[in-house]
């Protein structure tokens, strides 16, 4: 999903789960994990292993349940949270939050800043499969006030709900709305998360902020979301809440591919040894200067097979930096007209099938072809600015589409759903890679991994005692 910024037109957005912090001074990291890192597993909704799998019954794929909101303006002793990929291809996060802890199940989005979940009462809600949180039943929540600073972090997202910053007696409210009319309303609040290590011991991170959601719609939040965990680069990020404490504001995720057995779960790293190293790595610049909660990318355009599509085909040929958007929370990448309409010409000009086009009534056109099994071309070559070039394969261009059966085109037209001239690229077209974001370099790099082989998708307990050992090494030289 990715967060709108209020401060520009309305950008994309997808998600799920509770919401996080602002002073890394006010929350506290395990003693086990301070100045380490950790992984966790995403875990697909339709996989046996999820709360959520209903033996009886088969997945249906809803597509206007596929496109979400965007907000408008390892190591054996390594902390893991599960996280599972459903079948509408969104990531979830397990989470445990308050004292006593519950489980809390929420799509992991890096392409917004607020995790929140739903909350007792809840006086408009949509409906939940899982018992939602109470707040007055943990003996650690506590939330905030108008005049508590962290609640002026909700000016930044367009949230911001006070009438007074000053007033230390009002409950810091907060309305964060979404393009497709979802929404969440609700109370700011501190809290304390609880997370599984790989080992079993848990390990818990306090004064977290969450967002206690007391009001909440939209056609989009399904029964088995939570609520929306927060990857973006802004200040209520689960990241920029953590980093600091981890070694540094850094997360990479391996992400399976659609046609994965659903069984299959996806990884994600924090802090030290996170890093995507190693033969096969390109990077490219995040882009900082458009808004505060989306990672943007600048792309210069597209290879199918060898024949570029320029992002911009007017005489200029001019790329706006920052013109992609990398949303973890959106299964489909969704591309504006000028640069889809070429790109989906050329793609059928080298695909020796009859193309079969299934209208969706809220989001247009899906390109599929009838087959049983993916098709074996053409490759996709995304060129980021800078130079660096990204081959993706049909395993990651093409979905099978659960009601019809077909194998299908995993980009669209953006013109249905947005007047923004961007790309949203979506976790389709990011999966079978090791994604890692650095917000302290502002850099974002890319490395071809299985991610179903877990080996290769999360760093091994001697990659972290490695890192360690090196981070470690200036000192011991300066003290000789």
């Amino acid at each position: 999903m990715a967060a709108a910024d209020h401060s520009t037109l309305c950008h994309l957005h997808l998600v799920t789960i509770n919401l996080f912090f602002y002073l890394v001074c006010h929350s506290s990291l395990a003693s086990n994990v301070h100045g380490g890192g950790f992984s966790v597993q995403l875990i697909r909704r339709n996989s046996p292993n999820s709360p959520f799998y209903n033996h009886n019954k088969a997945p249906s794929r809803s597509l206007y349940r596929s496109f979400r909101r965007l907000m408008e303006p390892s190591n054996p002793n390594t902390p893991q949270s599960e996280v599972r990929r459903d079948y509408d291809g969104e990531h979830l996060m397990k989470l445990s939050i308050g004292t006593p802890p519950v489980d809390i199940y929420g799509v992991a989005d890096t392409g917004s800043t607020l995790i929140w979940t739903q909350c007792e009462p809840c006086l408009d809600c949509y409906k939940q499969k899982n018992p939602k949180f109470d707040p007055r039943k943990s003996s650690t929540y506590r939330s905030l006030t108008c005049g508590a600073q962290e609640c002026n972090l909700l000016i930044d997202s367009g949230s911001y709900s006070c009438s007074s910053p000053d007033d230390h007696k009002a409950l810091c409210n907060y309305n964060y709305s979404y393009v497709d009319g979802a929404a969440t309303r609700g109370v700011l609040a501190k809290e304390t998360i609880i997370m599984k290590s790989t080992s079993g011991e848990p390990v818990s991170v306090k004064n977290i902020l969450i967002g206690c959601g007391h009001n909440n719609t939209g056609e989009t939040f399904l029964e088995n979301q939570m609520g929306v965990v927060g990857l973006g680069s802004g200040n209520m990020s689960f990241i920029n809440q953590i980093g600091p404490g981890l070694g540094g504001k850094r997360f990479s995720y391996c992400l399976v591919p659609p046609h994965a057995n659903p069984t299959a779960t996806s990884k994600m790293s924090f802090g030290n040894g996170s890093e995507v190293l190693g033969e096969g790595v390109v990077s490219t610049p995040l882009i900082s200067t458009l808004d505060k909660t989306a990672y943007r990318i600048t792309i210069a355009g597209m290879s199918v097979g060898d024949k570029f599509v320029p992002f911009n085909s007017s005489e200029t040929n001019a790329v706006s930096k920052g013109n992609t958007i990398l949303d973890s929370g959106t299964p489909n990448t969704y591309l504006p007209q000028q640069f889809y309409d070429p790109l989906v010409a050329e793609l059928k000009k080298q695909i020796p099938r009859t193309p079969i086009e299934i209208a969706d009534p809220t989001f247009g056109t899906l390109v599929c072809y009838n087959t049983a099994t993916n098709l074996k071309g053409p490759t996709l070559t995304v060129h980021f600015e800078g130079g660096a070039n990204l081959q993706l394969t049909p395993t990651q261009t093409f979905f099978q589409h659960q009601e019809f059966k077909n194998f299908c085109f995993a980009m669209q037209n953006s013109s249905y759903v947005t007047n923004d001239d961007f790309v949203l690229y979506g976790n389709y077209v990011q999966s079978n890679f090791l994604i890692g974001f650095d917000l302290d370099r502002r850099l974002v790099s890319f490395k071809p991994t299985d991610c179903i082989n877990t080996s290769a998708a999360i760093p091994t307990s001697f990659f972290y005692f490695s890192t360690y050992l090196l981070n470690l090494l200036p000192i011991v030289i300066l003290s000789l």
